[in-house]
């Protein structure tokens, strides 16, 4: 198992609230631990097909995304192979998870499907805030849902993620690294998040 090739997946809109939190926890155990060559960490955003060759390399491949289970918000829930699919696909989020469906299906028509996938998700609380960041709940599950992927690292495929001595990120781009990210954010006043207030205002008048 130590030879498995393992590829954590990050998949989600960072601008659209918690539809963010896959990437974010990719993120959070890019900064915290360093990994073996055999696990790469990836921020898949909302790629959808242009994830298949990376994909395809991996004989195990761990998603992190927001996730409709139906469940109260914030809980996190892991789903394990064909489960996986079924999970993405029961109540869809975003469109990219449309595509990433589209992706499982390419790679088991191929005869490329990893032997094993692990879906940790969160239930969203908030999805329609453009330009927000996680809300409080969900935020709160980035560490747990990261300790969960190393702990199943450790006890299902002898891998030891080690601390890092310093936290060195690299997966994103700075300006949207989370801690950027969501302090950058205009306040309301500043950036109307309902619409244009000029149309809103001449609708109003009509």
């Amino acid at each position: 198992m130590a030879d498995e090739r393992i590829l954590i997946l990050g998949i989600g809109n960072i601008l659209w609230a918690d539809e963010g939190f896959g990437v974010r926890t990719v993120e959070h155990l890019d900064a915290t631990y360093a990994f073996p060559d055999t696990v790469s960490l990836l921020d898949g955003g909302t790629q959808g097909l242009y994830l298949l060759p990376h994909l395809e390399d991996a004989d195990t491949v761990i998603i992190l995304d927001a996730v409709d289970y139906g469940l109260p918000p914030a809980t996190l829930h892991v789903v394990r192979d064909e489960d996986v699919p079924v999970a993405l696909s029961a109540r869809k989020v975003s469109l990219h998870q449309t595509g990433f469906q589209e992706v499982l299906a390419l790679l088991r028509l191929r005869g490329r499907a990893p032997r094993r996938l692990v879906l940790v998700g969160v239930q969203p609380h908030t999805l329609d805030d453009y330009g927000g960041g996680l809300t409080e709940g969900v935020a709160a599950q980035v560490a747990p849902a990261a300790d969960h992927v190393v702990g199943l690292l450790r006890a299902e495929f002898n891998v030891d993620p080690r601390p890092r001595a310093a936290s060195a990120p690299d997966i994103l781009a700075p300006a949207v690294t989370r801690a950027a990210y969501e302090a950058g954010r205009p306040s309301a006043e500043e950036a109307c998040r309902i619409g244009d207030a000029r149309v809103l205002a001449r609708g109003a008048g009509a």
